[in-house]
């Protein structure tokens, strides 16, 4: 990594923590090189060197210097690059509202009902806003967004409706799809779906 200049995202294709990056760096204009790990086929040197704590992507490579987690890392280019558009708000407090939402975002349950039970408050904490940034998409949109390819795959295996359980995120995922930086980001709820179903047959999971 010593030698390396700018910035490089050690990623895997699928991962919505990875995605978020690849988010925030397209709504700050930051150009950088993508390092897709096959995670399927085991971790390179190259992330274990770079995150040799938890061994997991994201991995933010700046000069060749390593920041670890998707949040830190939202948080890392905010602060690197003050002079690219800001994700956070400017006031203290709007910016502390927004990483509490966006941690909350991370602490999604596998149970269905502890899954609805988050769904409808982060339907209640967007409102009638547009975005949870207000007008304007920002720090927790970037770090939810990319969990909307994933809504198809939570409905089928959950059985139940996103509409209907949460109507207002549903119209936001809408409305996230239509930016460019979500658009060339995720991959197809379809997509999605389908590499689920690859793990559970290669672990057994019925």
């Amino acid at each position: 990594m010593a030698g390396e200049k700018g910035l490089v995202l050690l990623d895997f294709w699928v991962s919505p923590f990875g995605q978020r990056v690849r988010i925030a760096l397209a709504e700050k204009g930051l150009p950088y090189e993508y390092a897709e790990e096959d995670l399927m086929a085991g971790k390179s040197d190259r992330l274990l060197r770079a995150n040799p704590v938890h061994k997991k992507i994201p991995v933010l490579l700046h000069d060749g210097r390593p920041v670890n987690e998707s949040l830190i890392i939202l948080q890392y280019l905010e602060d690197a690059f003050p002079d690219a558009p800001a994700l956070l708000p400017s006031d203290p407090y709007a910016r502390a509202q927004a990483r509490f939402w966006a941690d909350y975002v991370d602490k999604k349950a596998q149970a269905r009902a502890e899954m609805l039970d988050i769904l409808k408050t982060l339907d209640g904490a967007l409102g009638d806003k547009p975005f949870f940034g207000g007008d304007k998409f920002g720090f927790v949109d970037a770090a939810f967004a990319p969990f909307t390819a994933w809504f198809h795959s939570y409905e089928r295996y959950g059985e139940f409706s996103l509409p209907e359980v949460a109507p207002k995120i549903a119209a936001w995922a809408k409305r996230c799809g239509e930016r460019e930086s979500v658009a060339k980001s995720l991959y197809s709820p379809d997509k999605v779906y389908d590499f689920i179903g690859l793990l559970k047959k290669k672990y057994g999971i019925e």
